[in-house]
């Protein structure tokens, strides 16, 4: 079992910038895909980004540009840099590894094996 634990939200007013970290329990970045979701108030779940255990990542067309997703192996760490953050950014923001298919991750799928509890990222106009 690998528990993932995100942290770095908060609020901000549009146009600022926020980076959120997840911290898994155990190693899974250089073996795992690894991704960043979110979900608005009333909308489904969606990707924003995803990195792949050899580092080839994929955005949503609504973030290209804006976000960045990093990942640290050797301290299990993956990042979410957020610029020129926009009101319809805010969301909870979710922490996702997917063990079973390392290369090639679905950033529209959310068939992944772990989840964090998420992080809430909210940016006022």
């Amino acid at each position: 079992q690998v528990q993932l634990v995100e942290s770095g939200g908060g609020s901000v007013e549009a146009g600022g910038s926020l980076r959120l970290s997840c911290v898994a329990s155990r190693y899974t970045y250089s073996r795992y895909c690894m991704g960043w979701f979110r979900q608005a108030l009333g909308k489904e779940r969606e990707g924003v980004a995803v990195i792949s255990s050899a580092g080839r990542t994929r955005y949503a067309d609504s973030v290209k540009g804006r976000f960045t997703i990093s990942k640290d192996n050797t301290k299990n760490t993956l990042d979410l840099q957020m610029n020129s953050l926009k009101p319809e950014d805010t969301a909870m923001y979710y922490c996702a590894a997917d063990r079973r298919r390392p290369y090639d991750c679905d950033l529209g799928s959310l068939d992944y094996d772990y989840w964090g509890q998420g992080t809430q990222v909210t940016v006022s106009s």
